[in-house]
């Protein structure tokens, strides 16, 4: 008995891989109707995908994660297991999600957007992996950084470039490197609506 499942409508390339075992795999892979999923994609075992989920090439989907639907995953964007994934979400190319990560509904990742989880990379084994929380309807633009364990609040807009070092109130724009907080623009306000 096979440990995938898809559901009507969907388009596999031939040279993706669904199911790709892990080291505690044990569950199934899960995806809804009308899925397409390109070339070179690879989603691991224990995941489950909503409705409507779209790759671009050579996209990665990690094991434990759970993804909701109407759901893009750009070109070489890389979800890193143990991670929850809404609806109505956009991972333009080359956006990296981490481990232990939660995005909200709504959520725009601009491409090479990078969300992270290690406080000290290599230098210290005791430290608990902790990914950022973004909240719904947030924007993160092209090449933005948001460190370990921040929370991106409800409709705020993360600009291009920044690095986010401290949580970001809601209906807030970030921008700098480290990123300060302003007013929201009134020409960013509303939230989004990804389609």
């Amino acid at each position: 008995m096979s440990n995938i499942t898809t559901g009507s409508g969907c388009t596999i390339a031939a040279s993706a891989e669904l199911g790709r075992s892990h080291a505690d795999a044990d569950g199934r892979t899960t995806v809804g109707d009308d899925a397409t999923i390109r070339a070179g994609t690879v989603v691991y075992a224990d995941v489950t995908i909503g409705d409507d989920f779209t790759t671009g090439h050579d996209a990665l989907v990690r094991e434990h994660t759970t993804i909701g639907d109407d759901v893009l995953v750009g070109t070489k964007a890389v979800v890193d297991g143990h991670v929850d994934v809404g609806s109505h979400v956009s991972l333009q190319t080359g956006a990296y999600v981490p481990q232990e990560t939660t995005l909200g509904n709504e959520v725009f990742l601009g491409p090479y957007a990078v969300l992270t989880n290690d406080t000290h990379p290599i230098r210290s084994q005791d430290d608990d992996l902790v990914g950022p929380t973004i909240e719904d309807h947030v924007s993160i633009g092209a090449n933005a950084t948001v460190l370990p364990g921040v929370t991106v609040g409800e409709g705020s807009f993360v600009a291009a470039g920044a690095v986010v070092t401290e949580d970001v109130p809601p209906e807030t724009l970030a921008v700098g490197v480290p990123a300060r907080h302003e007013p929201l623009p009134p020409e960013l306000d509303g939230g989004n609506l990804i389609a």
